[in-house]
């Protein structure tokens, strides 16, 4: 075991978090990055694009000298498919062999509804950030349209907590540039209770904001189309100088290529262990898996980080010969930004929590990105 061969597919939140667990526990495993390019993208910060807190050169941190300190190995290149028993992964760049493997290559966005290429997906990359940024600067008036979606094959899979920030961020943005009085913002909604994973709570919250914001509401009406400028709704018709939407997440495209056991919704079918059933070392964590646990577990970085240090344990005693037994804890924190404010919200199996817009929250979701990224630069 001393000097296995493990590989990690992907460099987000997931992969990196297993490589750092699976470096720190086992010193001499001989440890490779499977990803496009050596890169770290680090998307909640990109919600500070449109304002000018942040550019793309603080959010995508280069990965040379993390990998070179921690004695890894670089393969850049797309999976493209999995050997019957996992120890072979294909890739556009040729087979990777290995002894032990992680999955931690994320998910994608379902891009069925029609004119879905009307709207900016805000969390597809630092792009869609700037794209934002720049759709904003460019106009003088007029609607802004928000809203994200789930997958209907597995609802969890969703991710809503950045289109709050949006909304809330850009609000805030117009009101310092003495112009939101020439824009209207309408959150809309398939749902009456948007955000319930935050809990009851933080939703009567989120949607109070909204109120007192002045931002209007469109709930319970499921998106049909979106049109260059316009959003179609069962009954009701917006129209829009801006559409930010999150579609609901789905597996990546390379895991129809393998035998891996999948979801409903299309993921990679993950034990509480994170291990992969039937397949021997072999893991799957973060957004790219479906896992056991509560209806609010979230698609997020908190949960992947924990999902992806179980994994890397359990990895490592799976191939000490011991039992891997070690659960993930469902997790769920976040604080709603709104540029100057947050909201702290937190929901484990025993409760949750919300605390209304703080400014000292603001701060603490600066000071953990500037941690956090401090491990890889």
């Amino acid at each position: 075991m001393d000097n296995a061969r493990i590989t990690v597919v992907g460099a987000g939140f997931a992969g990196l978090t297993a490589l750092r667990t699976l470096r720190g526990q086992a010193p001499a495993a001989r440890l490779t990055l499977v990803a496009p390019v050596p890169e770290l993208q680090y998307l909640p910060g990109t919600i500070w694009l449109p304002s000018g807190k942040r550019r793309s050169e603080d959010l995508v941190v280069p990965l040379d000298g993390f990998l070179r300190r921690e004695g890894m190995a670089f393969h850049a290149a797309r999976a493209t498919g999995l050997s019957d028993d996992g120890r072979r992964l294909r890739t556009e760049a040729g087979d990777v062999e290995n002894d032990g493997l992680v999955i931690a290559s994320g998910a994608r966005y379902l891009r069925k509804l029609p004119g879905i290429e009307h709207a900016i997906i805000p969390c597809e990359g630092v792009a869609a950030g700037e794209a934002i940024r720049d759709r904003l600067a460019a106009l003088d008036g007029g609607t802004l349209c928000f809203g994200f979606g789930s997958n209907p094959n597995e609802p969890i899979a969703m991710r809503g907590g950045p289109v709050f920030e949006f909304v809330f961020g850009i609000d805030t943005l117009l009101r310092k540039q003495r112009r939101r009085e020439r824009f209207r913002l309408v959150f809309f909604s398939p749902s009456q209770t948007p955000g319930q994973r935050l809990g009851e709570r933080a939703v009567g919250m989120i949607l109070g904001q909204m109120r007192k914001r002045g931002i209007d509401t469109v709930l319970g009406e499921k998106p049909q189309r979106f049109e260059a400028g316009a959003v179609q709704l069962e009954r009701s018709r917006i129209d829009s100088d801006l559409i930010v939407f999150m579609p609901g997440l789905t597996g990546q495209a390379w895991l129809d290529d393998t035998p891996l056991p999948r979801s409903p919704g299309g993921f990679v079918q993950g034990e509480a262990s994170c291990r992969v059933p039937g397949f021997a070392r072999t893991y799957v964590a973060g957004d790219g898996g479906s896992f056991p646990g509560p209806d609010w577990m979230p698609k997020q970085a908190h949960q992947a980080d924990l999902q992806a240090e179980v994994a890397a344990r359990n990895l490592l005693r799976e191939l000490r010969g011991e039992p891997a037994q070690e659960t993930f804890r469902s997790e769920l924190a976040c604080i709603v930004d709104s540029l100057d404010r947050g909201m702290l919200v937190t929901r484990r199996e025993g409760g949750s929590r919300a605390l209304p817009p703080l400014r000292v929250m603001h701060w603490a979701k600066v000071v953990f990105e500037k941690r956090y990224l401090r491990r890889y630069r």
